[in-house]
């Protein structure tokens, strides 16, 4: 025994001699499942070392418990949606009086009013334009930002940007950086879903990836109907036949852990598995709807004439069962509207395409709200509504609205969120924040605020540097919060 202490060791015997060991840390895992209470405080990991998968203690006591984000895909207009701008009305069809930036065409016509009345709603007297009055009637529990601002006026470096905090493909999403840190509170599904609707946004699948993080905190795509997700239904006529093949499954991984590209990608690999199996019974129960009574399908607008918004409506619903369940981040995305309506991206043809894309979504949102509300749901559950940016206040060519980085509108409801509250300023056109610009990396901040985490340290050693979803800025928006 001392000669073969005294000699190096190499990585393949050492495995070896250690791999009993790897039977323990699996029961160890299992035990912190149970025994939530002895989790360690989120910390900065060291290079490599990956979190526990099952729900992690934040950094302080939390607000929100799960985030939903309803992803407005292309760019509502934040002058026909949250930000009334009377100057326009009074100088519609004049050319711009201020300087008009670079535009994604550099198609600028004339200023262009907003189709749509505008009016007042709730106690705190929110405006809000006649393309959501059901979401209008909602107001008392929104925090309404107006000063939102993005660094990129295309869609793809845009959605790279609101989804990872960088406008370059590859890095990890919002949602894995949640998952990461905090993990999941049920063991059978994923920590991080996104409902496709219809649509996956310019940039694909890249906006839900965990980029450099572990593989297991990538988002899970479902849809909403009979098969949620592809080969869900098991092929084994027996339960015991399926375990005894995932059994088989862990165990050439495990014999090969260490070998191909390091440990922990074999045990994300290993973790996706097991995960994959335990969904075959939890989401059939899931996308049922049958316990849900007829008058919250209602709510949702699941008997709707327009398919859009029963579309859209399942989705609401589906999220609410997914954070009833714990899955901590939920992501919506939009409907097809029809061939001729790209998203809420109206380049022309604005009153259309806006108004097809809010019927869509009007209704279900504000169910989903008073739903959540009337469950006790909404005190631990932030719900974020946004698209990437905005849009212009001037016409591109005759009927459409080109992009605009430099103002958008959004709001958050819910968990910690100081309700029927308008935060920021854009100048008289709507074109230009000049009160209070909220960030991308602020709005990040934010919702990890709201979370129990420090945006600060909530990193992963990768490339040389620690490296965290605000990079180097971000701030927590106080003024919207309780």
């Amino acid at each position: 025994m001392k000669n073969q202490l005294n000699r190096p060791m190499g990585r393949r015997e050492m495995l070896e001699y250690c791999k009993c060991g790897f039977g323990s840390l699996a029961f160890m895992g299992m035990l912190g499942g149970m025994v939530t209470s002895c989790k360690p405080s989120l910390r900065q990991p060291s290079p490599g070392q990956i979190l526990d998968r099952l729900a992690q203690t934040p950094d302080f006591i939390p607000k929100a418990k799960n985030v939903i984000f309803l992803y407005m895909d292309g760019g509502v207009s934040q002058v026909d949606s949250f930000d009334p701008k009377p100057q326009l009305a009074k100088e519609n069809g004049l050319d711009p009086k201020f300087k008009v930036d670079a535009t994604q065409f550099n198609n600028n016509g004339k200023i262009l009013m907003s189709p749509w009345k505008f009016k007042q709603y709730g106690e705190c007297g929110m405006p809000v334009s006649e393309l959501f009055p059901h979401i209008a009637t909602c107001v008392d529990d929104l925090a309404l930002i107006r000063s939102m601002v993005s660094n990129f006026p295309e869609h793809t470096n845009a959605n790279y940007f609101l989804h990872t905090g960088s406008g370059l493909q590859g890095r990890p999403s919002m949602g894995a950086w949640v998952t990461y840190g905090l993990g999941t509170e049920n063991s059978n599904l994923p920590g991080y879903v996104v409902l496709n609707g219809g649509l996956i946004p310019p940039g694909g699948v890249d906006n839900f990836k965990n980029g450099f993080l572990p593989a297991d905190y990538q988002a899970s795509l479902m849809k909403v109907g009979d098969e949620p997700v592809a080969n869900i239904n098991p092929y084994a006529a027996e339960n015991t036949s399926q375990r005894d093949k995932l059994d088989f499954i862990q165990k050439m991984d495990q014999s090969r852990l260490g070998h191909l590209g390091g440990p922990s990608e074999v045990e994300a690999a290993i973790s996706n598995y097991e995960l994959a199996y335990k969904m075959q019974s939890s989401v059939p129960e899931l996308t049922e709807f049958k316990a849900e009574t007829e008058a919250t399908k209602k709510l949702y607008g699941l008997y709707d004439d327009d398919p859009n918004t029963r579309n859209y409506g399942a989705q609401c619903l589906m999220a609410r069962r997914l954070v009833e369940r714990g899955v901590r981040f939920v992501e919506l995305t939009c409907p097809m509207v029809g061939r001729s309506v790209d998203r809420w991206d109206q380049h022309s043809n604005l009153k259309d395409g806006h108004e097809r894309n809010a019927h869509a979504v009007d209704q279900p949102i504000a169910g989903l709200l008073k739903d959540l509300k009337s469950r006790g749901l909404l005190e631990e559950t932030l719900v974020v509504w946004s698209g990437e940016f905005g849009r212009t206040p001037f016409a591109q060519g005759s009927d459409g609205r080109d992009h605009n980085p430099s103002a958008f509108s959004m709001w958050m409801a819910g968990a910690g969120i100081k309700g029927g509250t308008i935060y920021g300023q854009t100048d008289d056109y709507g074109y230009r924040v000049v009160e209070n610009p909220v960030s991308i990396h602020d709005l990040h901040a934010t919702i990890l605020h709201l979370l129990g985490v420090d945006h600060q340290h909530l990193t992963y050693h990768f490339g040389g540097r620690d490296i965290r979803l605000t990079d180097v800025h971000g701030n927590v928006v106080n003024s919207v919060l309780t």
